[in-house]
C-alpha cells in the first residue's frame, strides 16, 4: 500500500514537471516569435552596410548626402520607438508588433525599387518606424510573458536575434556582391546587387507577420485594460492554473494604487512633480549604448575598412567575422545573465570597450596616405582588426543585450510603455546623431579623433553604471521600484 502511494506521488510530481516543461517550451516559442522582430531590426540596420557604394552611384550623393541616406532610417526609429511605447498601452503589444511587420515588408520592397534619394529616404524612414517599434516592444513583450527566473535569458534572445540579423545581412551582402562582381553591378532581372540586398529582407518580414497571428497578447496589458478573464486564460497557458491565479492577483495589486490609463505624466514623481530617477537611468542606458560608437561599425563597417586600405570584398568579409564574434558574445550573456546579473555585465563591457577603443585610436593614428592618395594602415592593420573584434565582443557581451533587457523590465507596470517610449526615443536619437556625424568626422578630423570620442564615452559609462544602475536580476515585474 505504501509503495502504491509512493508511486502515485511520484507520478503526480512527474506530471507536474511535465506540465512546467510544456509551459516553458511555450514561453520560449512565443519569445522566439517576438524576436523575429529583433532579427529584422538587425537585418534592416546591417543591410545598409553593403549598399553605400550603390547609393552614392545611384543617387549621385556626397558624403553628407550619403550620411543622411544611411541615417534616415534612424529618424523613423526614434519616432517608431516613442510611438510604439505609447500606442502599445492603447492598442496592445501584439497589435503594434503586427503593424511593425507590415512596415518591414513595405520598407524592404520600397528601398530596393527607389530611383531617387527622396524616395529611398521615405521607405527607409518607414523601415525605421518598424525597427524602432521592434527594438522596444520585443524585449518588453518577452519580459511581460516570461517568469522572473528566465526573463534575462529569454530577453537576451532579442540581442542574439539582432546580431543574427546583422550577420545574415552581412553574409547576404557579401554573397550577392560576389555574384554580381560588386554591389553596383547588375545581378538578376536587370537590377543591381544592392537592390537585391534590400529585397532579401522580404522573406523574414513575411514570416514575422504570419507568426505574430498565433501568439497571445501580453497578460499585463490585458489587466491594464481590465480584461482579467482573458489575462487569466493567457497566464494559465503560460504558467499553469494555480500560478496564474496568484500572478493575476499580483498584477492587479501592482496597478490598484494608480488604476488609470497609462500616460506620459506617469513618468513624473507624484510627490516632487519631477521626472522619476528610474526614467533618467533608462535614458542614460539608452544613450550610452550609442555614444560608444557601436553602430558606426555596423552601418559603416565596409566603408571603415576600405578607408584603411582593405578591398570591398575583404571589408564585407571582415563584417561577417565581426557578426560571428557578436553572436558568440551574446550566447555567453544569454546563458549567464540570470546567474551573474545585469550590472556586472555592464561594468565589464564598459571597461573592455574603453581599452579596445583606445587601442583602435592608436592604430588609426598610424594611418598614412600613399602616392595615389589612398589611406594605408600598414602593419597596424592586424592590431586594428583584433581590437575592433574585441570591442564588438565586449559590446555584445554587455551593453548590446543587457541594455534592452533592463529597459524591458526595469520600469513598473504602470509606466513601462511610457518609460520605453522616452528611453527608446533617446536611444535612436543618439544613434542618428552618431551615424550622421561619422562620415563628416571621417572627412574632417579622421578616424583616430572620431574613435577618441567613443573611447571617452565608454570610460564615462563605467561611472554611470556603478553609481546609478540598480540590479534587477530575479525581481518580479510587479516589484520593480519606480
Amino acid at each position: 500500500m505504501q509503495q502504491e502511494v509512493s508511486q502515485s506521488t511520484e507520478q503526480v510530481a512527474q506530471a507536474k514537471d511535465s506540465a512546467e516543461q510544456q509551459n516553458i517550451l511555450l514561453i520560449v516559442l512565443i519569445s522566439c516569435v517576438a524576436t523575429i522582430g529583433g532579427f529584422l531590426f538587425g537585418f534592416d540596420s546591417g543591410v545598409i552596410n553593403g549598399t553605400v557604394d550603390g547609393l552614392q552611384l545611384a543617387f549621385n550623393s556626397n558624403s553628407v548626402g550619403t550620411g543622411f541616406n544611411v541615417a534616415s532610417m534612424l529618424l523613423g526609429c526614434a519616432v517608431g520607438a516613442f510611438a510604439a511605447g505609447r500606442m502599445a498601452d492603447k492598442l496592445g503589444r501584439k497589435t503594434i508588433l503586427i503593424i511593425t511587420a507590415i512596415f518591414f515588408i513595405i520598407s524592404a520592397w520600397g528601398s530596393g525599387v527607389s530611383i531617387t534619394s527622396l524616395e529611398f529616404i521615405f521607405y527607409r524612414v518607414i523601415g525605421g518606424l518598424a525597427v524602432g517599434a521592434a527594438s522596444v516592444l520585443a524585449p518588453a513583450y518577452i519580459s511581460e510573458i516570461a517568469p522572473a527566473q528566465y526573463r534575462g535569458t529569454l530577453s537576451s534572445i532579442q540581442q542574439v536575434a539582432i546580431i543574427t540579423g546583422l550577420f545574415s545581412a552581412f553574409v547576404s551582402n557579401y554573397y550577392l556582391a560576389g555574384l554580381a562582381g560588386t554591389s553596383v553591378q547588375e545581378l538578376w532581372m536587370g537590377f543591381e546587387a544592392w537592390r537585391w540586398m534590400f529585397w532579401i529582407e522580404l522573406i523574414p518580414a513575411v514570416l514575422f507577420l504570419v507568426a505574430l497571428l498565433f501568439i497571445p497578447e501580453s497578460p499585463r496589458y490585458l489587466v491594464m485594460k481590465t480584461k482579467n478573464e482573458q489575462a487569466k486564460t493567457v497566464l494559465t497557458r503560460l504558467i499553469g492554473s494555480k500560478a496564474a491565479t496568484q500572478k493575476l492577483h499580483e498584477i492587479q495589486t501592482s496597478l490598484a494604487a494608480d488604476m488609470h490609463e497609462p500616460k506620459l505624466a506617469d513618468l513624473l514623481d507624484s510627490k516632487t512633480k519631477r521626472i522619476r530617477k528610474i526614467v533618467w537611468v533608462g535614458i542614460g542606458l539608452a544613450t550610452f549604448q550609442q555614444l560608444v560608437g557601436i553602430n558606426v561599425v555596423f552601418y559603416y563597417g565596409a566603408v571603415l575598412w576600405q578607408a584603411v586600405g582593405f578591398s570591398e570584398s575583404d571589408a564585407l568579409l571582415i563584417n561577417i567575422i565581426s557578426g560571428a564574434v557578436s553572436i558568440a558574445a551574446c550566447f555567453i550573456t544569454m546563458f549567464m545573465i540570470d546567474k551573474i546579473g545585469r550590472k556586472p555585465f555592464l561594468v565589464l563591457g564598459s571597461v573592455g570597450m574603453s581599452i579596445t577603443l583606445a587601442i583602435l585610436v592608436f592604430a588609426f593614428s598610424q594611418v598614412g596616405v600613399d602616392e595615389q592618395g589612398t589611406l594605408v594602415i600598414g602593419t597596424m592593420g592586424t592590431t586594428a582588426l583584433v581590437a575592433a573584434n574585441a570591442y564588438v565582443f565586449f559590446f555584445n557581451l554587455s551593453w548590446g543585450p543587457v541594455m534592452w533587457v533592463m529597459l524591458g523590465e526595469m520600469f513598473p507596470n504602470q509606466i513601462r510603455g511610457s518609460g520605453l517610449a522616452v528611453s527608446g526615443f533617446a536611444q535612436w536619437t543618439a544613434n542618428f546623431a552618431i551615424t550622421m556625424m561619422f562620415p563628416i568626422m571621417l572627412a574632417s578630423v579622421g578616424l583616430a579623433a572620431a574613435y577618441g570620442f567613443y573611447t571617452v564615452c565608454a570610460f564615462i559609462s563605467i561611472g554611470f553604471v556603478i553609481k546609478f544602475v540598480h540590479e534587477t536580476k530575479g525581481t518580479e515585474l510587479e516589484h520593480m521600484a519606480g
